[in-house]
C-alpha cells in the first residue's frame, strides 16, 4: 500500500487512533503509520490497553513483523511521542533507535512529562519533526485527557433523552423508553468511551439502573461514580451485578458503619463534603482527575443536573431528541428561574445529527472547550 502524501499518512493515523478509543484510557488515544522513503506503507499500529505498548512501539513491531527496514522512514503520529518512563518506555528513543529519518505528529501532548521533551530529543537526533497536521481531530479524540492534563479536571459530557419539549420523564417518573433503540445503542457507544458513568443516588433508587457498557464485544467497563450525600446506596442494587467495574461513592456522610458495608460489598466510599453538608461535586471531579479519569459521562437526574450546571461543572452536552411531546414531567436540568435572559447558559452547537427516528444534539457549554 502507498501513502503518497502527509495527508494520507495522517489521515490513516487518526483512523487507527479511533479504533483504539474504546481500550485504551486512562492513556490518550493515538496512532501512528511509518511511510518508507519511497512512499510504501511499512507498519501502522495504535494505543493498546493500559500498561501494554503504545502506538508507535506497535507501528514499528509491525514493521519488523512484515520484513521492512525503518531506516529513514517518516511516522505519523497523533500526539508527540513520549518522552518518560511511565507504565512504558520513552516512544521517542524508540523511534530514534529505529532510524527514522521524520516525524509528523499532530500536537504536543500536554503531560508535563512530556511537553515538548519528544520533539526536542528526536530533534537532537537530527530527525526531522513537524508539528500540527490533524490537530483538531487528534484533540477532540482526546479532550478527557488534555482536560486531565491542562485543567486538572475531567471533560464532563452530560447525556439526557427527552422529547421535543425538553422532558425525560413522565409526571409517575416513567421514562423508558421516551427514544427509540438505535439511539440507546448511540448512547451506549459514548457510555463506553469514558472512564467513569456518574450518577445520583436519587437516580439509583428510583430506576436501580445498572448504567454498564453493553455493546458486543466491550472489553472494558467505565468506573461508576455515585453521588450520594447520606450513604444510601442499596447494598442489594443492580449496579453491583456488573463483574470487575470499578465503584466510586462520593458521600458527605460520616457513618463508619454504613462505610464499612459498602466497601465490604466491593466500593471505594470517599467523604467530600461542603458546608451546605452536600457532596462538593467540584472536589469530586479533581479526586477523579486524581485517580486518572479523562472524560466523565453523567446520566443522571434533573437535579443533580441542575447542580453541575449551575457550579459550571459541565462541558458539554449530549441530548437525544425523540419526535413527540411529552407535556408536563421532569427536565433535563433543575436550573433558575431566571430572571433574565442574560442568567442562561449559553451553548456552542458541535453536531446535529439523525439516529434511528431521533436526533442526536452535541453541544458545548460556551468557551469550555478553549484551553
Amino acid at each position: 500500500m502507498m501513502i503518497p502524501t502527509d495527508s494520507d499518512g495522517m489521515a490513516l493515523a487518526l483512523a487507527l487512533a479511533k479504533a483504539a478509543r474504546l481500550i485504551c484510557p486512562p492513556n490518550p488515544a493515538v496512532g501512528c503509520v511509518l511511510v518508507a522513503p519511497d512512499g510504501t506503507l511499512i507498519g501502522q499500529g495504535n494505543t493498546q490497553p493500559v500498561g501494554q505498548a503504545h502506538a508507535e512501539v506497535m507501528a514499528l513491531r509491525d514493521a519488523v513483523q512484515r520484513g521492512h527496514s525503518t531506516a529513514g522512514a517518516t511516522a505519523y503520529v497523533t500526539l508527540e511521542p513520549c518522552a518518560h518512563h511511565g507504565r512504558t518506555g520513552p516512544c521517542c528513543d524508540a523511534l530514534i533507535a529505529a532510524g527514522l529519518a521524520r516525524v509528523v505528529a499532530s500536537l504536543q501532548d500536554p503531560n508535563p512529562c512530556v511537553a515538548g521533551q519528544g520533539f526536542a530529543r528526536l530533534r537532537a537526533a537530527g530527525v526531522d519533526v513537524e508539528v500540527g497536521p490533524g490537530a483538531d481531530a487528534a484533540r477532540e479524540l482526546n479532550l478527557g485527557f488534555f482536560s486531565r492534563m491542562v485543567r486538572g479536571t475531567p471533560w464532563v459530557r452530560m447525556k439526557a433523552a427527552s422529547s421535543l419539549d425538553g422532558r425525560t420523564a413522565l409526571p409517575n417518573g416513567v421514562s423508558q423508553w421516551i427514544t427509540s433503540a438505535p439511539a440507546r445503542e448511540d448512547g451506549q457507544r459514548w457510555r463506553a468511551r469514558a472512564d467513569a458513568v456518574l450518577t445520583g443516588i436519587g437516580t439509583v433508587l428510583q430506576d436501580d439502573p445498572q448504567l454498564n457498557v453493553r455493546l458486543a464485544g466491550a472489553t472494558r467497563q467505565p468506573a461508576l461514580v455515585v453521588v450520594d450525600s447520606r450513604l444510601e446506596t442499596p447494598l442489594a442494587a443492580r449496579l453491583w451485578l456488573v463483574p470487575r467495574r470499578r465503584v466510586i461513592i462520593y458521600t458527605a456522610a460520616d457513618d463508619g458503619a454504613r462505610q464499612q458495608a459498602l466497601t465490604a460489598r466491593g466500593a471505594e466510599v470517599v467523604r467530600l463534603a461542603n458546608a451546605r453538608g452536600k457532596v462538593d461535586l467540584a472536589a469530586t471531579l479533581r479526586d477523579l482527575a486524581r485517580r486518572e479519569v479523562n472524560e466523565v459521562h453523567v446520566e443522571a437526574g434533573h437535579k443533580l443536573n441542575g447542580s453541575l450546571l449551575r457550579e459550571g461543572l459541565v462541558d458539554e452536552l449530549l441530548l437525544y431528541q425523540a419526535p413527540k411531546l411529552l407535556g408536563d414531567g421532569a427536565g433535563i436540568a433543575a436550573l433558575g428561574p431566571f430572571m433574565q435572559l442574560g442568567d442562561s447558559i449559553e451553548l456552542e452547537w458541535r453536531e446535529l445529527q439523525r439516529v434511528g427516528a431521533d436526533l442526536r444534539l452535541r453541544a458545548v457549554v460556551a468557551g469550555r472547550d478553549r484551553f
